[in-house]
């Protein structure tokens, strides 16, 4: 649809300025008619010089007031609240003037009810003018020829202001033809003219009526399951999806078109801002000497990066990636020059380099993120999974408790929760090792579990990315697979919060919501890309995957001072009863990890 010329437009000053004459000449007019219906249409004694003088003086105090308390050096919106209460406070104040001045004078130069009745019959016209000039330029918005025609989904606070805003704004590239509430309440509600016109149901209908082209969702905390449900409607009805920030992101709660933004998974997946306690965070680490392993990582560099917001004494940056660290040090200082003490290359596997490090920087709170979590790759190569993520997290435990570490958090997995992969194993057994050395070593030690991370390196979402940019297909395991998802922030945010919250030896859970079917992100995906010509290819199941993931074992739960932390707890694993050397072969490493995996062993926190 083409745009039309818009007509040019007037100054605002000049816009003001005529206005201010138009309601001083109602006020001449209100005080000249009063005046003559009084004296009983008798122009003669109704239009003297008194009358003339009365009328304009009351013109001149009205635009005095409106220059000084508004409307006339403020830009309002045409009939809004706020004008037509600064109308009416500036003509109510001219009636009380001209009314005491009125009978002071003696004798009266006008009759005394003349200011009082000619200051209702200002105000109803000046509010009458103003009425018509919305009403017309809200017809006329309506009319008028867009880019797009959209249809607003919720008929609340922010859709009420978002409409009249869209209609008010010339430069708008969108116009509302209707709107759609699932309040029942609202079905015959008009918004300068837009009406309701059903539920959600009603989408694709209402969507060929009025032949629109957007759907904009303005619904404040919309949760992900009816974003899914509205993202699959305007689908079909061949509708694309805006959203409005939250309440919270828009600061003055005024939405314009330039607030809107596509729909993402962060809305589909429903992720919420987490809200943290800054004070127990503050305390924990201010001042002290942090030390983030596996810091190169998508979760380590995130982490570093907050923890670096609460002024630790020191950061150090432990990683066996070269690559990664130059990164993770380019973005918190700006350099990425390598020479910092603080920037360590260090394979966790190395027992003594891992002591080394600890004799070194004596470090007072340790997040232990370095591991290996490619599921398919883990299950080929146990031993490696082994060497890492077992026997690298004893080397960095023991020496956490040799150089008198006061918190210790150990990032896990949901797949430790009844675990079937080699990764699951191995994560469990960590969580194992961290619940011993939190009961048989001073300082604190606490793991913390969630599942799949949007972002992080090898997560779902790039890689369906690149298989549609190259055209697909994009690969599912199964139709039916589900995962929980969270943002690498947020999980961020609340293994921060784990760390002063957590007790010793829990098992921290994050909150991840509901889980996701990997397929409904696929095909979300691909709608979003504008290339529906790709394909869905399922290659089943791998060795050791679920179809759907645990956050929880047998009777593992309970919440902690967080309403978005639970706590579970593990039996303790002595790391004398872990092997000091590879093992012999696969079956029995495999063997070992499955037994000291046994997910009946964990018991819920008491209280």
């Amino acid at each position: 649809m083409l745009v039309s010329p818009r007509p040019r437009r007037v100054p605002d000053a000049l816009k003001r300025v005529l206005w201010a004459l138009g309601d001083g000449t109602v006020w001449a007019v209100a005080i000249l008619g009063m005046t003559w219906i009084r004296f009983q249409y008798d122009a003669g004694r109704a239009f003297v010089t008194d009358t003339w003088v009365v009328a304009g003086t009351a013109a001149a105090i009205h635009l005095i007031l409106g220059m000084l308390l508004g409307p006339y050096l403020i830009k309002h919106i045409r009939g809004s609240f706020e004008e037509v209460t600064a109308v009416c406070r500036a003509a109510l104040l001219t009636a009380l003037i001209v009314s005491v001045w009125a009978i002071w004078l003696q004798p009266y130069i006008v009759p005394r009810s003349v200011p009082s009745v000619g200051a209702a019959v200002a105000i109803s016209l000046m509010l009458a003018a103003r009425f018509v000039v919305r009403s017309y330029r809200a017809r006329a918005a309506v009319r008028r020829e867009v880019d797009h025609t959209a249809i607003i989904y919720g008929a609340g606070v922010l859709g009420r202001r978002l409409v009249a805003n869209m209609l008010q704004d010339d430069t708008s590239p969108f116009r509302p033809v209707a709107l759609l509430d699932d309040d029942r309440s609202k079905r015959k509600l008009r918004i300068d003219g837009i009406r309701v016109r059903g539920d959600r149901t009603a989408m694709g209908r209402v969507a060929r009526r009025y032949e629109a082209t957007h759907l904009i969702v303005a619904i404040p905390r919309a949760d992900s399951a009816l974003m899914r449900e509205v993202n699959d409607l305007a689908g079909e009805a061949g509708l694309t999806v805006k959203v409005l920030p939250n309440l919270d992101r828009l600061l003055d709660a005024d939405p314009h078109a330039d607030d809107l933004r596509d729909i993402d998974l962060e809305d589909l997946l429903g992720r919420r801002r987490t809200e943290l306690d800054q004070g127990a965070i503050t305390d924990h680490l201010t001042g002290k000497v942090v030390l983030v392993t596996g810091a190169g990582g998508s979760i380590g560099s995130e982490l570093c990066r907050q923890i670096a917001r609460f002024h630790p004494r020191r950061l150090v940056l432990l990683d066996r990636d070269e690559s990664a660290l130059h990164a993770v040090q380019l973005s918190l200082t700006g350099r990425g020059l390598l020479q910092s003490e603080d920037v360590v290359l260090c394979d966790i596997g190395d027992a003594g380099m891992v002591d080394r490090v600890f004799h070194q920087h004596r470090p007072d709170v340790v997040f232990h993120a370095a591991a290996l979590k490619h599921l398919p790759l883990l299950q080929r190569f146990p031993m490696e999974a082994w060497r890492v993520n077992v026997s690298g997290t004893l080397n960095v435990l023991r020496s956490a408790a040799a150089y008198g570490v006061g918190t210790f958090v150990n990032i896990s997995t949901d797949k430790a929760a009844n675990p079937t992969s080699i990764l699951g194993y191995t994560k469990r057994v960590t969580e194992r090792l961290t619940s011993h050395f939190a009961f048989s070593q001073p300082g604190r030690y606490v793991s913390v579990r969630f599942g799949n991370v949007l972002g992080s390196r090898g997560s779902v979402i790039p890689v369906f990315t690149e298989q549609i940019e190259r055209g697909g297909p994009v690969t599912v395991t199964h139709p039916d697979v589900e995962r929980f998802f969270m943002l690498i922030p947020e999980a961020c945010q609340l293994v921060m919060q784990a760390a002063s919250l957590g007790s010793d030896g829990d098992v921290l859970v994050l909150d991840m919501g509901v889980p996701v079917r990997i397929d409904d992100m696929a095909r979300t995906l691909i709608t979003m890309s504008g290339r529906p010509d790709v394909t869905i290819e399922y290659v089943g199941l791998r060795p050791g995957e679920k179809l759907t993931e645990d956050l929880f074992g047998l009777d593992e739960q309970q919440q902690t001072r967080h309403h978005l932390l639970w706590s579970v707890r593990v039996p303790g694993l002595d790391p004398d009863d872990v092997p000091s050397g590879r093992l012999s072969s696969t079956p029995e490493l495999i063997a070992w990890l499955r037994d000291r995996s046994d997910p009946a062993e964990s018991v819920l926190r008491p209280a």
